[in-house]
């Protein structure tokens, strides 16, 4: 499983720093939705799904988190813990997101819309999701 991080270039002086993003350029995709975590729970772990069409740039603007990914044959964890760095997760994958410290601010750059149908929630229908995928 190829995992992709992104670095993001970040721009600054005396006064602070500064990362501006740009679908096609920085994001691979269009970005159709932003929403972001914050306030986790010491032991919560978030995630536990996978998407059919949807992709992901994951960045953890404050803090630090871990991200499981699974793509039905293989896993990686990947640590996410500067704010210029963001992890891809393409559709087909499912992911999973803990080990949140108390400050973490996980911003979530998405590809489509909210669409429930779009979810795979349960981890055996993902299997058959990705061995679907793979017999065409």
């Amino acid at each position: 499983m190829q995992v992709i991080k992104y670095m993001f270039q970040p721009h600054g002086d005396n006064r602070g720093q500064l990362v501006a993003l740009e679908e096609y350029k920085d994001i691979p995709f269009e970005i159709k939705r932003v929403y972001y975590m914050y306030d986790t729970g010491e032991g919560v772990v978030r995630g536990h799904h996978a998407h059919k069409t949807l992709q992901q740039i994951l960045i953890c603007i404050h803090g630090s988190c871990k991200i499981k990914l699974d793509n039905g044959r293989e896993q990686k964890e990947v640590a996410l813990e500067k704010p210029y760095e963001g992890l891809y997760v393409s559709n087909a994958m499912w992911r999973e997101m803990y080990d949140f410290s108390s400050d973490a601010v996980l911003l979530v750059l998405a590809s489509e819309l909210y669409d429930e149908n779009d979810y795979i929630r349960d981890y055996n229908d993902f299997i058959d999701f990705v061995n679907t995928l793979e017999s065409r």
